[in-house]
């Protein structure tokens, strides 16, 4: 058996060799980047996440770079060498461009740091790479490579912390969460990204300074929530968060579904039954198209029982129940949504499926007409995948034949939308006949009373699928007799 530090030995060997692989694959552009900051006297160095991916065999086309010198010199430096420039970062000490397909952003030696009164961060150049590393998160998002010579620099450890798996920062996590708070929250991305495990010294600061996220803006706080929410396991992420009382700052909604089970354990546990819902809705996410990471599925699995609490109610003879739930979670989930400032069209389809997710529970044993079928997909829209994926991964319960069944039951209802599917265009619903062809059939000028024949047909189409044209028309016509417009 292998100690743990042969182990964490034999993957630093393994790390540096895919480094090497990896550098070489970008010295062509690396080196002779590094060469025109030498000639001008300047140091320049990869660091950061390009190091650390390098290290892990996973390096992309985009490439971080920092370097001794001011923007207005990288500015000029960069200047007719890459294939394109832009400088929306040079107030922050960022100049950026293109070269040979690799997206590269030079960024000045800084100490960021956040003002206890202010949301944004002050830049404050440093003095050497020492300096600039020092004022990184994590340890191993702190090495660099030195170009074109290509030392490495490694003054905190990253590398050993890489082969270990563990997150730590380069000076006290106070201070560095001080700098900027954010950190707390990216500490439970990278351990959901990478699979790590973070120091018990860092959460400890973020359990000490959880409130100090306030001080971030909105913005911010959703692009971390909205990485974390993408990654590959974020139950570990999204635990240490509650855990550590971050998230009943950002998404207080979350811990709040840690209820008390009742002394006969007659309802779940909603946080981790909402977690475990997350976890097989990823597994899920494949039947969706495109098949990859989908955020308002995501959202929508995490939150979507988020309105238990303020519906719980104990019945007579000791059981519990959350009437409404669906309801109240969607306009929680919305309000939610809309301070972490998400886009209008997330938050309409996290808030849509939340507010649907318990329709198929009325399906039973396929006793639904066709009619209440076509509502079924009519109200889901847009979103009637992702509310199959929500749904299936919805059944959470130990009992395999009552999971089996809620399974079966399921395939069927998809058989039959795909059945009236073929039949009809479940997906674009409408009347069988438009307002136009309403409004000459009735001689009537546009106004409500048009919406009024249009909404009943919309009505009998549900109910009844397609209608000829004449059958439309009879049917309108039957209408139109029992208003009390038709005899004025």
């Amino acid at each position: 058996m292998i100690g743990t530090k042969e182990a964490a030995n034999h993957v630093l060997s393994k790390a540096q060799r895919q480094a090497v692989r990896q550098l070489l694959r970008i010295a062509p552009v690396a080196d002779e980047l590094g060469a025109r900051f030498q000639a001008a006297g300047h140091e320049l160095a990869l660091v950061g996440g390009s190091v650390r991916d390098a290290l892990l065999d996973r390096l992309g086309q985009d490439l971080d770079f920092t370097t001794s010198a001011r923007p207005e010199e990288t500015k000029r430096l960069l200047a007719g060498w890459v294939d394109s420039l832009w400088d929306v970062g040079q107030k922050f000490g960022t100049i950026g461009g293109t070269k040979d397909g690799f997206q590269i952003e030079i960024t000045t030696y800084r100490a960021d740091s956040y003002d206890p009164a202010s949301r944004k961060p002050a830049v404050a150049y440093g003095a050497s790479i020492t300096d600039d590393l020092l004022r990184r998160d994590f340890t191993v998002n702190a090495m660099a490579v030195l170009l074109p010579g290509r030392e490495f620099v490694d003054p905190f450890g990253g590398l050993a912390d890489l082969g270990s798996r563990v997150i730590r920062t380069p000076g006290t996590p106070e201070q560095s969460f001080s700098d900027d708070p954010l950190r707390m929250m990216r500490a439970a991305r990278f351990a959901s990204q990478l699979g790590f495990e973070v120091a018990p010294e860092v959460v400890a600061a973020m359990t000490d300074m959880a409130g100090r996220i306030d001080i971030v803006s909105a913005e911010r706080v959703r692009d971390e929530l909205t990485k974390l929410l993408l990654s590959s396991a974020p139950r570990t992420g999204l635990t240490l968060l509650v855990d550590t009382g971050i998230a009943g700052h950002v998404l207080p909604e979350l811990p709040a579904l840690r209820l008390e089970i009742d002394e006969h354990h007659r309802h779940k546990d909603v946080y981790e039954h909402s977690l475990t819902v997350l976890e097989q809705a990823i597994e899920l996410e494949r039947r969706l198209p495109g098949g990859g990471p989908d955020l308002v599925t995501r959202l929508a699995a995490l939150l979507h029982d988020i309105g238990k609490p303020r519906t719980r109610k104990f019945e007579a003879g000791g059981g519990v129940s959350f009437h409404h739930h669906d309801v109240v979670g969607a306009k929680l989930a919305r309000k939610r949504l809309t301070a972490l400032r998400y886009p209008s069209a997330v938050i309409d389809s996290v808030t849509q499926l939340i507010q649907l997710h318990l329709r198929f529970h009325g399906y039973g044993g396929g006793e639904w007409t066709d009619s209440a079928v076509r509502r079924y997909v009519r109200d889901a829209g847009p979103e009637v995948e992702r509310l199959h994926v929500l749904t299936r991964a919805d059944s959470t319960t130990r009992n395999r034949r009552k999971a089996l069944a809620l399974q079966q039951s399921y395939d069927s209802l998809e058989e039959r939308i795909s059945r009236l599917a073929e039949e009809e265009e479940l997906a674009a619903i409408r009347p069988d006949l438009d307002g136009n062809q309403i409004m000459q059939i009735l001689g009537i000028r546009p106004g409500p009373l048009v919406g009024r024949a249009y909404h009943h047909l919309l009505e009998v189409r549900l109910d009844h699928g397609v209608l000829s044209e004449d059958d439309a028309r009879a049917e309108l016509l039957r209408w139109w007799s029992e208003q009390p417009e038709a005899s004025a």
